[in-house]
Order: structure tokens, then C-alpha cells, then sequence
């Protein structure tokens, strides 16, 4: 029949935007946080990003391999998720722990699931979570990074350094105030050591700023984990001065930007709707805030994200909008 209109299937909204532009401008925002570990803490905190992407990318390929499915390596999924790997780790951390990460975050947290966008948890914070309960030492083995890559260029024999949060947590023990970070501390936390995509606050909080503007994340999500750690951790202060970080020290420390910005904002592993996404940020900062006080670690950002991810099927359910028309509760 000519002159006819054509139907197709949902979805009707149509986006110019593929997953390997969505992944090259993540890897983009993500640049200055990791070009400053590399400044701090030398050429292996390079070797660490080569070799994690490197493996990931080809677990990915292996499995889709192995299953006889098409290869997803091109859309640039798994270059990312190293990435994240390398920022949530010590410095220093030997190489193979890294490919055990890299292993676990790609086929435990993503192709068992049916691949990129299926997966229910953050695969990075999978691999992450993973590598601390199994390899505790290496995992809480801190560096120092102001001169390390002067002293020897590749590898480095130092001594072990405090986090940020290392302190904070060792003072709220004592209940003594001279022990806790003050807000330079935390905004510069590569002072105290840390992991590697916790150099600096600023640097991630700008990657994160230049994704909301590209419109790549929801701001909501971030604003509201972010305010929720801010508040909580607010309140908390006002009835322990002296024994906790203020809230601004609060939010500036530790892995709270990289995790806010670039993995509570998963697509696959966070809500669809607003008001899920709300309430899913908000369980974030608040879990994030007792496990930084109460918890057996002195951070809480990787945690509170894969707890609140196995909420997420139950927030799209219950605030699933309502279909025009419909005449059920």
C-alpha cells in the first residue's frame, strides 16, 4: 500500500548517542583523577590501568568465546570497568591481584548476568569487594604518594601511610580529636595515602560535572548521595564534635565523588524513575555514613552502592509510573 505510515516497536525514542561514545566520554571524565595517580604515584599506578583494561577486555572476550556469542570488546564497556578496578585499589597492589579483580568484575559481576546492562551490581565495585574480603593485607596496604615517584620511577619500597578515613575512624574510636583529617586533608587525600582515584576530590568532582553536563548521568543521583552523607554526617557531628569529621571533611574524603559520579549512576545497577533514584541515593549516603562510624571498615561508599543495587528491581516496581488510563491502584 503506498503512502502508508510505518509502525515499529517500542522504544519510539530514538538517541544518536552509542555505547562507545557513552564509554569514551566516561573514560574522558575519568582522565584527570587517573593522569594525577600516575603523576603521584609513578609508572606502576600506570601498568596497573594497562594491565586491569587489558584484562578486562579480554575476559570479556574469552566468555563471549567461549558461549559463541558475538564479542562485546568494541563497545568500550570493559575499558571502563578497569578503570574504576585500578581507582578502587591500593597503588601498590601486586599485579595479579589486579587480573583477579579484573576477572571477577568481568565474569562474576557482568557476563554471568547476560553482559553490559543486565548485570544487577556495579561489576567494578564487584571485583573491588571481592579482592577485600579475599586479600585483606594487600587491600589495606597504603602508600604514602607526595615523592614516590622520584624515589625509584617504577616500583617503591615504603612504608605504610593512614587513609583519610583511617584516621578519622582511629580518632572516633578513642573518642580524641586530635587525630582527625581536616578538610585540606581530605581534599588532597593523596597526603594520607588512599586509594588511587582518591588523589583528589576536585579532580573526580570535575569528571563528574562534565558528565552531567553531557547529560551521560542523572544529577540526581550524585546530588542526593552526596547531600545525604553531607546531612547525616552533619548531624552526627553536631552531638560528637570533637570525635568525628564535619561534614564538609566528610564528604571530600575518601571514594564518596568517584563512587557518587561514576558508580551509583550505573545504568544497568540503578533505578529507571526519579523518585526510585531519590530514594536509592539517599539509602547510599546514609549507609555510607554508619559504616564510616559504625562498620568494621573506615569506608563505606562500595558497600552501601551493591546493597542498595539489590533494592534497585524493587524501586522500579514500586515507582513504575502508572499507565494513562489505568484504573488500578
Amino acid at each position: 500500500m503506498s503512502g502508508g505510515r510505518r509502525v515499529s516497536f517500542s522504544p519510539h525514542a530514538r538517541s544518536g548517542e552509542s555505547v562507545s561514545h557513552i564509554m569514551g566520554l566516561v573514560c574522558l571524565a575519568l582522565a584527570p583523577a587517573a593522569v594525577l595517580s600516575v603523576v603521584y604515584y609513578g609508572l606502576y599506578a600506570l601498568a596497573q590501568y594497562a594491565v586491569s583494561a587489558a584484562a578486562c577486555v579480554f575476559f570479556e572476550w574469552a566468555f563471549c568465546k567461549i558461549r559463541g556469542t558475538p564479542s562485546s570488546v568494541r563497545d568500550g564497556s570493559a575499558v571502563v570497568t578497569g578503570i574504576l578496578l585500578v581507582m578502587c585499589l591500593p597503588p601498590f597492589v601486586p599485579l595479579w591481584i589486579t587480573i583477579t579483580g579484573a576477572f571477577i568484575a568481568i565474569v562474576i559481576g557482568k557476563m554471568v548476568f547476560g553482559g553490559l546492562g543486565q548485570n544487577p551490581f556495579n561489576p567494578a565495585l564487584v571485583g573491588r569487594t571481592a579482592l577485600l574480603i579475599s586479600f585483606l593485607p594487600q587491600m589495606t596496604a597504603w602508600h604514602p604518594a607526595y615523592g614516590t615517584i622520584f624515589s625509584n620511577g617504577f616500583f617503591i619500597d615504603a612504608v605504610s601511610g593512614a587513609t583519610v578515613l583511617g584516621k578519622a575512624k582511629d580518632a572516633y574510636v578513642a573518642g580524641v580529636a586530635e587525630g582527625i583529617p581536616s578538610v585540606f586533608d581530605a581534599g588532597m587525600s593523596a597526603a594520607l595515602s588512599g586509594s588511587m582515584g582518591e588523589v583528589s576530590s576536585a579532580a573526580v568532582l570535575l569528571g563528574g560535572l562534565f558528565l552531567i553536563y553531557k547529560k551521560v548521568i542523572s544529577w540526581r543521583i550524585p546530588v542526593y548521595f552526596i547531600g545525604a552523607v553531607f546531612l547525616f554526617g552533619g548531624a552526627v557531628w553536631l552531638f560528637n564534635r570533637g570525635a568525628v569529621m564535619d561534614p564538609v571533611t566528610q564528604i571530600m574524603s575518601g571514594g564518596l565523588f568517584l563512587g557518587a559520579f561514576f558508580m551509583a549512576t550505573d545504568y544497568s545497577s540503578s533505578p529507571l524513575y526519579n523518585k526510585g533514584k531519590v530514594l536509592f541515593a539517599v539509602g547510599c549516603g546514609v549507609i555510607t555514613v554508619l559504616i564510616r562510624l559504625y562498620g568494621g571498615y573506615p569506608e563505606g561508599v562500595g558497600f552501601a552502592i551493591l546493597i542498595m543495587n539489590a533494592f534497585v528491581p524493587l524501586l522500579d516496581k514500586y515507582f513504575r509510573p502508572k499507565p494513562f488510563g489505568a484504573d488500578y491502584e
